[in-house]
């Protein structure tokens, strides 16, 4: 067996154990609930939150803000500068972001209700060593209290 198949060997059995120790399908799992999560996000900010904005900016789009850095010539078209859609881009950013901090500041205060015992947990009962040792300072209490 040459030097190459058994490296290829190596490598083979390294994945097999990578896979099988659940890695990969823990980021699998991670990255499809990320994707539907962001489908959720993107739904809360396009169909929830940006329309009363749009109301209140009266439906200000940026996207079409440009500078016009050449003319068009012939069949060449205009070389524009789209600043305006990365103004558009930065709002959006800043809505999802903030939309998304909303989001998991309410599923925190959610967690941490739910983590907050009702009662403080009742203290264990006192050690065999702690009973005895408690009954010896009686005993020497009483034999004090009896000399004098």
């Amino acid at each position: 067996m040459s030097e190459w198949e058994v490296s290829m060997k190596g490598v083979i059995k390294e994945f097999k154990e990578f896979a099988i120790k659940g890695n990969v399908i823990d980021m699998a799992v991670g990255i499809i609930i990320g994707a539907a999560f962001g489908k959720v996000v993107s739904s809360l900010v396009s169909d929830v939150i940006m329309p009363p904005i749009g109301a209140i900016l009266a439906g200000v789009d940026f996207t079409n803000l440009a500078i016009t850095l050449r003319q068009p010539i012939g069949d060449k078209p205009a070389v524009l500068l789209h600043y305006g859609k990365f103004i558009q881009a930065m709002v959006d950013f800043f809505i999802v972001a903030f939309a998304i901090f909303l989001l998991v500041k309410g599923v925190n205060k959610l967690r941490r209700a739910q983590e907050k015992p009702s009662s403080p947990p009742p203290h264990p009962p006192p050690s065999k060593e702690e009973t005895l040792l408690a009954e010896i300072r009686d005993i020497l209490k009483g034999q004090k209290q009896t000399q004098t």
